[in-house]
């Protein structure tokens, strides 16, 4: 896969194989989210190293679906679904998981965050560069959410700590690890029918 894809015009049509394969990267890393989230509540991060904002750094696994859905459809909702399907999906898997139904909130945000910067260059760029930022992103507006709803009493050095953790964690594991997942498909013929599997 280029590295540095641009195109002259902006997609908005969906194929039939477009809007499959959103459905199913929404359901493989919905039970990667629901199986993520079972790890990080027996690892708690926070509680093993005395800091609670530091838990955020393993935050960039729910951010990566996002990333990788926008990276692969390439199409103008297609990182926002992706994420939010796979948000549904850890919901329902086996029990889902402590958060509940608020992981579909979680869902919105983070599916927000990556199709923001997708947006932001037009749906014409899907290199390392918009990876990241996606990532980032996504761990922002998600890091916001969080201090309202679970962390309201945290001070502005904890909250603005746990922010730069879960922007790191979605920049490593979401921006970088989503784009070396993209590019291991392409090289892999996964992709081939999505200009993402073509050099």
């Amino acid at each position: 896969m280029n590295s540095a894809v641009t195109s002259t015009t902006r997609p908005t049509r969906y194929r039939t194989i477009d809007l499959v394969t959103i459905a199913m990267l929404g359901v493989a890393f919905g039970v990667v989210f629901w199986g993520w989230g079972k790890f990080y509540d027996v690892i708690d991060l926070g509680a093993a190293v005395g800091f609670k904002p530091a838990a955020a750094l393993l935050g960039g696994m729910w951010l990566i679906a996002g990333v990788v859905g926008g990276l692969i459809v390439r199409k103008p909702g297609a990182a926002f679904a992706t994420e939010f399907i796979a948000a549904l999906v850890s919901m329902l898997v086996l029990g889902g998981t402590s958060w509940g139904s608020t992981v579909l909130i979680s869902g919105v945000v983070q599916g927000l965050g990556a199709e923001l910067i997708f947006a932001l260059f037009l749906y014409r760029r899907f290199d390392l560069l918009t990876a990241v930022l996606g990532g980032a992103l996504s761990g922002v507006l998600e890091a916001f959410y969080e201090w309202k709803y679970y962390f309201p009493d945290w001070d502005l050095q904890w909250r603005l700590l746990h922010l730069g953790f879960l922007a790191t964690s979605g920049v490593v594991i979401a921006g970088f690890g989503g784009w070396l997942l993209v590019r291991s498909l392409a090289k892999a013929g996964a992709l081939d029918s999505f200009p993402s599997g073509r050099p």
